[in-house]
Formats: C-alpha cells, sequence, structure tokens
C-alpha cells in the first residue's frame, strides 16, 4: 500500500496579525503540485521506518519525525497498537518551504487509517502535528486561513505549468517569521475562477508572499533563484512559496515548466510539471 504526499504550494501568503499564543494568523491560498514524497506500508508486527529516496540524508540522523508522531497519534487516539514497515521515498527537500513533512504526516494519516481499518477524524487530528498538516489531509487548492486550521473554498484554478526550484539551503520557519517586520497584511480578495493562467498570475501579482523579504535576508540566494526564474522564457510569475527557500513560477503549460527545469543550475534542486488531483492519485 503506498500513499503520495505531494509539495504543497502557497501562490500567496498574508500575515494577518499575531495570536496571544505566538501563533501567526495567515491568509494563503495553496495548490499542490505533482512533485512528492511516497510512503509505502508492508504488514510488520512492530512499527518501523526506513527512509529512502534522493533527499533522504537530511533525515536520516533523526530518531523521530512527522511520519512516526503521525502514526503513534493515529494509533493512540483508535486505541491500537501501532504496528507496519513504513517507508519514507523522500523527494522533496527538507525545510524548504512546500510542506514536505506536512505532506509526509498527512499521508501517514491516510495509508495508515486505511491499512489499520480505523475511522478517525485525520483532519482534526493533523492540527495536532502542525498548522500546515490539515490542509496536506486532502491535497485539494484551498484557501487556508486562520493559523492553517481553517480551510475555504478556493478559486477554480485553470490548467497552468509550475516550475519549483530550491538552491539546496534549509530554512526553519520560526526564524523567517522572527525576522519578519512592519505593518500585518489583510485578506486577499480572489475570484470564483480563473478563466485562464495569463489571468490568474497577473491577479496573484498584485499579492505577496510576506515571509519573501524576511528570508531573503536570511538567505540571499532566494534572490538569486528569483532573479532566474524571472529571466525564463514564457514565465507568468515567480515568488518564493511559503517560508521558503523554495520559489516557484507559474507557466500557461507543463511542457513548458518541465523544459524550463532543465535550463537552471544543477545544484539546484529544481522539478517542473502540472498540478496535483487528489482524484487521478489516491
Amino acid at each position: 500500500m503506498r500513499a503520495f504526499a505531494p509539495a504543497k504550494i502557497n501562490l500567496h501568503l498574508h500575515v494577518l496579525g499575531r495570536r496571544g499564543d505566538g501563533y501567526h494568523l495567515l491568509d494563503s491560498l495553496v495548490v499542490f503540485a505533482l512533485a512528492g514524497d511516497e510512503i509505502e506500508f508492508a504488514p510488520a508486527h512492530e512499527l518501523k521506518l526506513s527512509i529512502e529516496g534522493p533527499e533522504r540524508g537530511a533525515l536520516i540522523a533523526e530518531p523521530d519525525n512527522l511520519v512516526l508522531r503521525a502514526a503513534h497519534l493515529l494509533a493512540r487516539e483508535t486505541g491500537i497498537t501501532a504496528h507496519g514497515r513504513l517507508t519514507l521515498y523522500k523527494n522533496l527537500p527538507v525545510a524548504s518551504g512546500i510542506g514536505g513533512g506536512s505532506a509526509d504526516a498527512a499521508a501517514s494519516l491516510r495509508l495508515l487509517a486505511q491499512a489499520w481499518d480505523v475511522d478517525a477524524n485525520l483532519t482534526l487530528m493533523a492540527a495536532r502535528l502542525g498548522a500546515d498538516v490539515p490542509v496536506c489531509i486532502p491535497s485539494n487548492t484551498a484557501l487556508m486561513q486562520g493559523i492553517g486550521e481553517i480551510l475555504c473554498p478556493a478559486p477554480q484554478i485553470p490548467e497552468i505549468g509550475m516550475l519549483l526550484v530550491n538552491p539546496r539551503i534549509a530554512l526553519r520557519t520560526s526564524a523567517v517569521f522572527k525576522a519578519r517586520t512592519g505593518e500585518y497584511s489583510t485578506p486577499a480578495r480572489l475570484p470564483a475562477v480563473w478563466p485562464n493562467a495569463r489571468v490568474m498570475a497577473r491577479d496573484l501579482a498584485t499579492l505577496t508572499n510576506d515571509l519573501e523579504a524576511p528570508a531573503i535576508s536570511l538567505c540571499p540566494q532566494i534572490s538569486d533563484v528569483l532573479a532566474a526564474l524571472r529571466a525564463l522564457p514564457g514565465v507568468l510569475l515567480a515568488r518564493m512559496s511559503g517560508s521558503g527557500a523554495t520559489c516557484f513560477a507559474l507557466f500557461e503549460g507543463t511542457p513548458a515548466a518541465a523544459s524550463a527545469a532543465e535550463a537552471l543550475p544543477n545544484n539546484w534542486w529544481r522539478w517542473g510539471g502540472g498540478l496535483y488531483d487528489p482524484g487521478g492519485r489516491l
């Protein structure tokens, strides 16, 4: 049994304020890419996790991670003994602003709920694992608000191509938020539907990622990535995702995005393709 954990992309990210407990209030349009990790389950009496894939190095030394935390939480809440051999195929860079760990946790909850044949409110459980985990449970395009736990209907997204690029520098989300200064933003006003990719990119260009400037102050290489993306032929919009350092570029189709990935430096992590359709993969 396998589950796909698609990359989460913040097309815009407005920081609206800060709660008394320190969590920031957000307004963000989230989509998911066909780039992602995969988690495999096989029967076993005890719970074990192995990590494979090209980006495994950053996780190998960790005694615990979100996959195991998700498994233990689901077992505890449903009253069963955690069991099974899990393999995480890590394809997404770690601490990169595209929700890799959150997507892994969400995929683990979905996969283990099926494998263990248990009924649970996975979205409610996901909120206890991290602010980005609830939106990764359905992995549908959504308007994410609150601290990430409020999911609202999003505009209908036209066919677009997406290019993801990371300079292979990890950024801690907490450090980026700490570096943020200035006034808070207001929620975005979005249409019900975008007729095509160009109109969508035009509207998104009037919005911001409020974490982009503080992330660049901590990781100047993000500016290099954005400059390279904006110089590519056919690019409609380039912006940083989440708390960085991964940036994205939008194109009118997936072939253009895939072709553009090949034109970028080999020492950067890069991927080009289309958006994820949950109905076709889960």
